[in-house]
């Protein structure tokens, strides 16, 4: 059930209905169109819509499907259904081309396999268009939609004849012709023309009486007359004889040709209603790829689960001006059935709403939505909406009367199978008692089972939607800082009128706003504040979210590369001490048949000494040899080379401390000490102690950007644990916040970061412009910009890094 009954005109529907009509190549198409109805029946939806995807597969995949000649013939099929009638030579052209277009159609389908195109597939397998019947109007119609000469024989000896008479007639007509130009009766330019079906000259009118013949006609000044020679006369007579018979003949072919087709008519009146779906498919297939459709997932229970979907109507339009229309994520489920919408005024509350009751209208009609893949498609019966101002001067209603007689029907009507849309709930009437009034509807829609959306600017609204089951809150995303709709419905927190604010922005004056929220009550202006706080908050938690997602992340994969390190270096411990005992094992059975070899030559020599000597000699090398340990050299770190300069010290001097690596910068002096700063610490130092260097030495030991403190030993894993992409120096002095920036900019290079976030605040801009100064001598930088308008704006600076 659907309510009101100018539902398709309020939601806009009806234009969509004209696209549709726009994209048909025929009246057949356009046909359907006006058929399109909302469907209560779960199977049949499924089945149009499953249809409309099928037909968008073969337009996306390219296949060569007939796009021309859909021509509605039905009306000559009703005609030649009657015994006695003929079909018309034109007729019977446009027959034999469409006809053609619904063989290449089903050709179609029959090339491709059996599960591509399962309902279309099937459908084309009911239709038949005899070959037969195609073969007999291709033998009597030619590609020029002419009749054959070949149609039948006598037609045949006829045109011929006619070619002939045809040919005598202009050659006598050229003599004569040739003897009146060379009379000058009719000028060099003038040749045969026709005149009621006959050959004739034109003739001078004051020459005419010196041609013999029968004039026809004369132009319109009457200076030229069309005259048929005596000549010529009897030939002409001969030519439209034949072309009487010419005419019969073809009459008789075509009535022929009739009658053999009218047992076929019942089949072809079907393939013609098969022909006008496919052009109605084309056309619902094309508009769905202007609005980048898809066929979501459909249940049939009843639910809303959409991601970034777009108001058809405002995605096409905004399509021709070359803009994008913000999308909208939007859930409902059995525990959060019923939708609370607040915000600021044309903060797109409204079109939020059109673009639920537009989506799934369309949807239960067959066609496809606009939405990303991953969403999916409930189903609901029934579809209430009360949008628009519906006060009646002879029906004598209100603006709030009619609301009522909407709520009349919601209350009455409504079930778990229907979906109502409700815009500006309670409004036209005094506040509070129209606040009462909407609760207590709203309460028993509730009760009803009923899924739905309403948009309210009531208080109480969003406090019973926080407290009641089935009842969520969502809010028009608005940027509180330049007072400006972001068009985003974000679900789970009521939103804020932000009246007080944007009447500030208008200009009405201060103490008239003040006034105002006086008048309204602690209270009220409190959960005005409580929201945008809750809104900074949410913001807040969301960026922390993010920080410890990527910590996560980081810490996760360092794991597993120390886990995979680990094992490897585990794993080669084994296999060197493997190594080394098999290597021991050999050199142990070495030394041992050695020593035995020893002793046998000790006591075959009976100890003779020198023997003896020289085998004692032999084990002492075998153990000198074998055992001796192999020298491990270390390459000693290099000492770094600093190139001194010489002249006094002066602040802005690179000095480096006598006996240390550390490189710093003069800052001032203060007698025989310096005040120096090195990294982020500054420190006094007596001169006597401090070694000029020169800017070369300063690169090289510290980088262009800034002092880099020699470390070792730094803990990677730590670092990472410790490090936030979020930077915030509020408050700090330039020279302090350029240091912070180095040490932040350091870490993120070493851990990998491609995206950090330094906020600066606004103020004068001068802390924002010091810093990005500052970055852009860094190569590693690819870019900066603002962060987003309800993030901070230009009080943050979002750095990508390369």
């Amino acid at each position: 059930m659907l309510y009101p009954n100018t539902l398709e005109q309020k939601l806009g529907f009806d234009k969509l209905r004209e696209r549709l009509k726009e994209l048909c190549i025929s009246s057949l198409g356009q046909a359907f169109v006006e058929k399109i109805r909302f469907s209560e029946n779960f199977g049949m939806v499924e089945k149009l819509v499953s249809q409309t995807a099928e037909m968008q597969r073969i337009l996306e995949l390219g296949e060569n499907f007939p796009s021309q000649n859909y021509i509605d013939a039905t009306p000559y099929l009703k005609r030649a259904a009657i015994e006695g009638m003929l079909l018309t030579q034109p007729e019977f052209s446009d027959l034999k081309v469409s006809l053609l277009t619904i063989r290449l159609c089903l050709r179609f389908f029959e090339s491709q396999e059996a599960d591509a195109f399962p309902i279309l597939g099937e459908y084309a397998k009911t239709i038949r268009v005899e070959k037969a019947v195609t073969d007999a109007i291709d033998r009597i119609i030619d590609d020029r939609g002419q009749i054959r000469d070949s149609a039948s024989p006598e037609l045949s000896r006829i045109r011929k004849k006619l070619i002939s008479e045809q040919a005598g007639i202009r050659k006598k007509l050229d003599t004569i012709l040739k003897s009146a130009r060379s009379n000058g009766w009719i000028g060099d330019d003038v040749s045969l023309t026709v005149r009621n079906g006959r050959m004739v000259i034109p003739v001078a009118a004051e020459h005419k009486r010196k041609l013999r013949g029968f004039i026809h006609d004369e132009s319109a000044t009457g200076q030229t007359v069309f005259i048929e020679p005596t000549d010529v006369f009897e030939s002409n007579n001969e030519i439209r004889e034949l072309e009487y018979e010419e005419r019969r003949e073809i009459n008789r072919i075509l009535l022929e040709l009739t009658a053999y087709i009218r047992p076929f008519v019942p089949d072809l009146q079907k393939a013609y209603g098969f022909l006008g779906l496919m052009d109605f498919l084309r056309a619902k297939a094309r508009l769905a790829g202007e609005m980048g459709a898809i066929n979501p997932p459909f249940e049939n229970r009843q639910f809303i689960d959409w991601r970034e979907a777009r108001h058809p109507l405002l995605h096409l339009s905004f399509q021709k001006q070359g803009k994008k229309v913000i999308p909208l994520n939007i859930e409902l489920q059995e525990k959060q059935r019923i939708l609370i919408v607040s915000g600021p005024n044309a903060g797109g509350k409204s079109v939020a709403l059109k673009t639920v009751g537009l989506i799934q209208y369309m949807f239960q009609c067959g066609l496809l939505v606009p939405m990303l893949e991953g969403s999916s498609m409930g189903f609901f019966q029934n579809i209430f909406i009360d949008i628009g101002d519906e006060q009646s001067l002879e029906n004598d209603l209100s603006t709030y009367s009619s609301h009522l007689t909407n709520m009349r029907h919601f209350l009455s009507m409504a079930n778990k199978k229907t979906l109502f849309l409700i815009d500006e709930f309670g409004t036209g009437t005094e506040p509070g008692l129209g606040g009462a009034i909407a609760e207590a509807i709203l309460e028993n829609l509730t009760k009803s089972g009923a899924f739905g959306m309403i948009n309210t600017h009531y208080t109480n609204l969003k406090v019973l939607a926080d407290k009641t089951e089935g009842l969520v809150n969502g809010a028009m995303r608005f940027d509180g800082e330049h007072l400006e709709p972001l068009y985003q419905l974000e679900i789970g927190r009521p939103g804020s009128s932000f009246a007080f604010e944007i009447a500030s922005k208008i200009g009405l004056p201060k103490a008239v706003v003040a006034r105002a929220k006086d008048k309204l009550g602690t209270q009220q202006v409190n959960f005005e504040k409580l929201l945008k706080e809750l809104d900074i908050e949410r913001r807040v938690f969301a960026e922390k979210n993010i920080e410890i997602g990527i910590k996560e992340r980081k810490l996760t994969k360092q794991v597993a590369d120390y886990t995979a390190l680990k094992e490897k270096l585990d794993n080669n411990e084994k296999k060197i001490v493997n190594e080394a005992k098999q290597k021991a094992k050999n050199l142990l059975a070495d030394a041992n048949q050695l020593i035995e070899n020893t002793i046998r030559e000790i006591k075959e020599n009976k100890a003779e000494k020198e023997k003896t000597k020289t085998v004692r000699t032999t084990l002492e090398n075998f153990g000198k040899n074998n055992l001796k340990l192999a020298e491990v050299t270390e390459k000693q770190p290099e000492e770094e080379e600093y190139e001194p300069e010489g002249g006094d010290i002066v602040p802005g001097s690179y000095v480096r401390i006598s006996g240390q690596t550390a490189i710093g910068e003069v800052l001032s002096l203060k007698g025989k000490d310096a005040e120096i700063r090195i990294g982020d610490l500054k420190s006094n130092v007596k001169l006597n102690r401090l070694e000029k260097v020169s800017r070369k030495t300063y690169r090289a030991a510290t980088g262009e950007k800034g002092l880099k403190t020699v470390s070792k030993g730094v803990d990677i894993n730590e670092r990472m644990l410790n490090f936030s992409f979020n930077l915030d120096m509020r408050g700090k002095r330039g020279e302090e916040a350029l240091g912070l920036v180095d040490q932040f900019m350091d870490n993120a290079i070493m851990l990998g970061y491609d995206e950090l976030r330094i906020v600066h605040g606004k103020g004068d801009g001068i802390l924002r412009t010091l810093v990005r100064n500052h970055l852009r001598g860094y190569k590693q930088v690819a870019g900066m910009y603002d962060e987003h308008a309800d993030r901070g704006g230009a009080g943050v600076t979002i750095v990508k890094l390369r």
